[in-house]
């Protein structure tokens, strides 16, 4: 049974976009300004970016769930307005259009993008014009997304336990990054394609810059990083309890997210397993693991969908955006007739923004889990069920039992 929940709902160019999160305990000091708007504007980040994240400066106003600055562990409710609803207030215009109205002052689209879910949306919900469709999909939804995930990383925080991540890849250049810094947003954020890699992070921006003189755009893989876990999240019990699906789950749900895997994933395919699994070794400087460790971490914190207590490591694979300024074929959606597909003002690359969303995802899934774990309708007691568990973990001790 889940013990956090959330949705998001609203329209890239309506008035706002809404976020519910339920689920988190009382008693967690929560303030917009610091610990949700920081992860907002994150994600309005990275190079490659386009016009609308120059209109837009997202921030959160609570509607529900906090007073005096701590949760009621009632559902929070937020919103995140749209600064540029005043250009569109016509176009999304809750009411009918007047009779006399200038169809193209409604905005509408007949041509399908190609990779988008303009067509299949269309056809699925009986639409002609594509605007009902690409309102919703729009990656704009993630800004709500963020919003909760902020709640989730700030009652993890309790607990010791940070979620970042970095760009590995975009286009045809991937970083090779010597370590993972203990600050990984700091040292990420420091970069304009969030990547460690310094030369690396050069090459990508050429790339970015080349794509967007050819009208294109590019895809590539980020990096979450969990820390802090304790042994013992999730369960290999049930197939809906395993972590990892959890997980991979909640990453493939990002917009135009195409591939997830944990640790070394596809890469440990071709590999024998004495090259894939991690030495089990004595780690007595590890509490949250038992004092029992890996020499190795290329299962990427998991087994058998339970967390390990070493660093949980996801990548998603990000195919590029599919709104181009050199569009592709299309069929027009009134009489069938073909044309080129629609455009949009849109990103050429959003590959380091996706890593920020990606974070909120896995801290929604964590967060979840740590309270599946241990329970509790306030902080403290979560904290007291938390502390007892560690206590445990460090008397357990060898012997028969």
């Amino acid at each position: 049974m889940r013990r956090i929940a959330f949705r998001t709902a609203g329209e890239s160019h309506g008035r706002g976009l809404t976020a519910l999160i339920e689920g988190i305990p009382a008693g967690l000091s929560l303030e917009t300004e610091r610990d949700v708007d920081p992860e907002l504007k994150r994600r309005q980040g990275g190079y490659g970016r386009g016009r609308r994240m120059k209109i837009e400066s997202d921030r959160a106003e609570l509607l529900s769930g906090v007073r005096l600055g701590e949760t009621l562990g009632s559902p929070i409710s937020m919103v995140v307005w749209n600064r540029d609803w005043d250009n569109w207030t016509v176009a999304m215009s809750h009411t009918p259009p007047e009779p006399d109205a200038n169809p193209k002052a409604l905005r509408p689209g007949y041509l399908p993008r190609p990779g988008h879910a303009d067509l299949v949306g269309a056809l699925k919900y009986d639409r002609r014009d594509t605007r009902d469709i690409l309102e919703r999909a729009s990656a704009r939804e993630t800004a709500a997304r963020v919003a909760c995930g902020a709640v989730a990383k700030r009652l993890l925080r309790e607990f010791d336990i940070s979620v970042g991540s970095h760009v590995v890849s975009i286009g045809s250049v991937e970083a090779a990054p010597s370590e993972l810094p203990t600050d990984l947003n700091a040292s990420a954020d420091a970069s304009p394609v969030r990547c460690l890699d310094e030369e690396a992070a050069t090459r990508m921006m050429a790339e970015i810059d080349a794509a967007k003189e050819r009208g294109d755009t590019l895809g590539g893989v980020f990096e979450i990083v969990a820390t802090g876990l304790p042994v013992g999240l999730g369960s290999y019990v049930s197939w809906d309890t395993k972590l990892d699906g959890r997980l991979a789950g909640a990453v493939m749900s990002i917009q135009a997210v195409k591939g997830v895997e944990i640790g070394l994933g596809f890469t440990g395919a071709v590999r024998p397993g004495s090259d894939v699994h991690d030495p089990i070794v004595r780690a007595e400087e590890k509490p949250r693991t038992g004092g029992i460790g890996r020499a190795s971490n290329r299962a990427g914190g998991l087994e058998g969908g339970v967390t390990t207590g070493e660093p949980l490591a996801v990548r998603g694979a990000m195919k590029p955006i599919s709104t181009l300024m050199k569009p592709l074929p299309s069929v027009d959606m009134r009489d069938g007739s073909v044309g080129n597909a629609s455009t949009e003002r849109s990103d050429v690359c959003a590959v380091p923004a996706a890593g920020v969303v990606g974070e909120a995802m896995v801290a929604l899934v964590l967060a979840d889990a740590l309270l599946e774990k241990f329970g509790g309708d306030s902080v403290g007691e979560v904290r007291r069920n938390f502390d007892t568990y560690l206590t445990y973990l460090a008397e357990r001790g060898f012997g028969e039992r």
